[in-house]
């Protein structure tokens, strides 16, 4: 089942062509990874479909809705979930109570009841942290946990809004080695056992090649190569593209 499907998403500031003519569809239980070099127009098209820009041209379907022009709340109620760079928590608050507040804005439910977050969704919240294997951590405050288990806990708050896609930005940067590799694996998991669609990019090429299903190559705006890992790497548009570069950028 396609969950997500991009034809000719097009996108320019001023004179410069951010995205042109972008089309590619991400499957139910299905990894692909963008990557592409510096200003090639990922997070662009990251911005697009979770409604943070609209596009100049082209189209976008969620589960084949049409989602372009929908506001960023209104595409996550449809299901599009969201992890950066850097991640980001309520360092005061607990991991519990963090998630707690994650299930509370996803239905809709803060406000009046803001003051008796910490007595709502406790199961819910705690159900989550398992997931994410943070489930040994749920008291303690966000601000005191490793940067792995952070990134853990962003990814509890993503799935927190139910998401039929998931877009990852750089999940695993500033993590170690072996967390990079535990962290992909969970989402991986969560993949196919969930049947959540994962859209990620990331800067390193282990990481791409080595968990994803297929890759998508952006080129100043442009996709160069769709296809699955091995073919993609063995591409000469892409192989040139990368050419005296020691790192993509993803």
């Amino acid at each position: 089942m396609t969950v997500l499907d991009v034809r000719g998403l097009a996108k320019a500031f001023g004179g410069v062509r951010a995205v042109r003519g972008v089309s590619f569809a991400v499957r139910a239980g299905e990894i692909v990874a963008m990557i592409g070099p510096n200003g090639a127009g990922k997070t662009t098209c990251f911005n697009l479909i979770n409604g943070q820009l609209s596009p100049d041209a082209g189209e976008i379907a969620l589960l084949g809705r049409p989602t372009a022009g929908l506001a960023p709340r209104a595409i996550a109620r449809l299901g599009v979930g969201r992890t950066f760079q850097v991640a980001a928590a309520f360092g005061s608050m607990t991991a519990r109570e963090n998630v707690q507040l994650a299930l509370l804005a996803h239905a809709g439910r803060l406000g009046s009841v803001f003051a008796l977050a910490p007595l709502l969704e406790r199961e819910a919240a705690d159900a989550l942290l398992a997931r994410v294997g943070m489930l040994d951590q749920a008291g303690r405050p966000a601000a005191v946990l490793a940067y792995g288990d952070v990134k853990r806990l962003e990814l509890a708050l993503a799935l927190a809004g139910e998401p039929r896609l998931l877009l990852m930005d750089e999940p695993v940067a500033g993590m170690a080695p072996g967390e990079r590799a535990a962290l992909m694996h969970l989402a991986s998991r969560l993949a196919r056992e969930e049947g959540i669609a994962i859209l990620f990019t990331e800067h390193d090429m282990d990481v791409v090649f080595g968990h994803a299903d297929r890759v998508l190559v952006l080129v100043e705006g442009e996709l160069i190569a769709d296809g699955p890992p091995a073919a993609v790497r063995a591409d000469p548009r892409v192989r040139q593209a990368y050419l005296g570069a020691e790192s993509a950028d993803a």
